[in-house]
């Protein structure tokens, strides 16, 4: 399939002045209570970045990543998700948020937050920057969403295809050609 970069759906601006206020939302539900931000490698590491960022130092937060793919090199889920590295800390007792770069779907979601689940975290949220509409396994709603977007293919801020396009400071789709 061959690409091009479409329009640009969320600008850089609207994308860090929307993490700044979910930064302060989560602030407020964590205030002085420790929080543990589970990122979903690879697409989230630059929503993570910013997002903790924008946690109040009154807010202790703890760091860790798995790597999930549900995605390969395709536009469309392949229905199994994999996973590649996982925590290397244990969420037992701890209240948890996963910070997720899109849900779409809502596989990859819906199977890391029964994981956690099942190791005992005290609570769970979900944290992500794009939300699609209609098609998600996730049944729950997402707590922190940054942007619900159409249901287009997006990259950048993270998202790729391919692995191209994660330095992109923007949101844009990506169109075919």
């Amino acid at each position: 399939m061959k690409t091009a970069l479409g329009t640009i759906l969320i600008t850089e601006q609207e994308i860090r002045r929307r993490i700044a206020e979910l930064g302060r939302q989560i602030s407020n539900d964590y205030l002085k209570t420790p929080v543990t931000l589970v990122g979903i490698l690879r697409g989230s590491f630059v929503f993570l970045a910013d997002l903790i960022r924008a946690i109040s130092l009154e807010t202790p937060v703890e760091v860790d990543f798995m790597s999930v793919s549900s995605y390969g090199d395709a536009t469309t889920t392949s229905g199994t998700v994999h996973i590649e590295k996982d925590l290397g800390i244990s969420v037992g007792g701890k209240d948890v948020i996963i910070v997720e770069d899109i849900v779409d779907t809502g596989l990859t979601v819906f199977h890391v937050y029964n994981i956690l689940l099942g190791r005992g975290a005290r609570s769970l949220r979900v944290a992500a920057l794009l939300e699609k509409p209609g098609k998600s396994k996730y049944n729950r709603p997402i707590d922190y969403v940054g942007f619900k977007i159409p249901n287009k293919f997006v990259v950048g801020f993270g998202l790729d295809y391919a692995q191209r396009y994660r330095n992109l400071p923007d949101i844009r789709v990506l169109d075919e050609i």
